[in-house]
């Protein structure tokens, strides 16, 4: 990696908005505005549920995997935002369509725990595929607190 790419807000930075650009885009191709509620069948259909699970599954798992150690923390964020900003854009700018309603902000709230909690899934994956958490290098060899021991040479006979 080079110098520029070890600064974490930079990082953090950019994981926030491709988390961001996944979860939107995947809403816009599923179609789906989680938002609106249009009755208890059309509602809950299955683009709907892979709108809940899966995106931010996915979305979850870009953080993950663009941030590195910690991306499992910042993975909650993305779908937050994108679900207030929708909401906020649905309730001020743009029009409700004819037979839909904007759900209360109760089980709007609930609807985002679901997705942020399936981002957290998504952030612990992302950490697994690139190993910066787990794997199967010993502690010593990882963690940050060793890193200075290690490198100073440490007990190794000369």
């Amino acid at each position: 990696m080079s110098f520029w790419w070890d600064n974490k807000w930079l990082r953090g930075t950019v994981a926030l908005a491709a988390g961001c650009a996944v979860n939107y885009l995947g809403d816009r191709l599923l179609g789906v505005r989680m938002e609106l509620w249009w009755g208890l069948a059309e509602t809950f259909t299955i683009p709907w549920v892979l709108d809940v699970f899966l995106v931010p599954f996915l979305a979850g798992t870009v953080v993950g995997l663009i941030y590195g150690l910690g991306g499992k923390w910042l993975c909650y964020f993305p779908p937050l935002i994108v679900r207030a900003w929708s909401y906020i854009t649905l309730m001020d700018i743009s029009v409700i369509p004819q037979g839909a309603s904007l759900l209360p902000m109760g089980w709007w709230g609930f609807f985002v725990i679901l997705t942020m909690e399936a981002a957290a899934f998504g952030g612990v994956a992302g950490e697994i595929l690139i190993k910066r958490t787990y794997g199967r290098l010993p502690r010593h060899l990882v963690h940050k607190a060793y890193q200075r021991g290690a490198s100073s040479g440490g007990d190794r006979e000369g």
